[in-house]
């Protein structure tokens, strides 16, 4: 009984890694169709971070909102700001990012050296990483961008999700908290 029973173990075993290795494949398989878009609004409702930020904030003076679109659906969504200085906090965001923008329209340039990620959501397991991954590539191709850095809230989610992406702590805030993303 002992020699009929490890046989049938083994191919169960063998079949279940298979079942599992396919499943896996297909739970990840939309990362590798998925694609960068520059959005010209996002659901607010869906933003787990920032909800109070309307469309109007998001896309204003050196703001955006990228997503990562698969099969004409977007499955994650990070909105950036474009200053000079690093923001500690979402008012002095608004006024870097309007002054960085102003001060390049007068020069006749891109908009400020350092993109800040201010808030990023997935829909999708992997959306999140994946949307860091794309827009860090994004941001080494450009050439008035030298820093990507978060204004991320005080919470160990965020803490988590970035050290996790690679990123390191610069500085935390009154109310929110800064991490840097090594460009060069």
């Amino acid at each position: 009984m002992k020699k009929k029973f490890n046989p049938r173990i083994k191919a169960r075993l063998r079949k279940n890694r298979q079942v599992l290795s396919k499943n896996i494949d297909n739970f990840f398989g939309w990362v590798k169709g998925a694609k960068l878009v520059e959005l010209k609004e996002c659901n607010i409702e869906e933003d787990p971070v920032r909800p109070e930020l309307d469309n109007n904030f998001r896309t204003g003076y050196g703001r955006k909102i990228y997503g990562v679109e698969y099969l004409g659906e977007i499955h994650a969504v990070m909105c950036f700001a474009y200053t000079n200085k690093v923001p500690k906090s979402v008012d002095e965001l608004e006024k870097l990012s309007t002054d960085a923008f102003l001060q390049t329209a007068m020069r006749d340039q891109s908009g400020g050296q350092i993109a800040i990620a201010y808030t990023v959501w997935s829909k999708k397991k992997g959306g999140g990483k994946l949307i860091v991954k794309e827009v860090f590539k994004k941001i080494k191709k450009s050439n008035h961008l030298n820093r990507l850095v978060t204004l991320s809230p005080l919470t160990d989610m965020a803490t988590k999700f970035h050290e996790r992406n690679g990123a390191k702590l610069i500085q935390i805030n009154e109310t929110t908290q800064n991490f840097e993303y090594k460009v060069l």
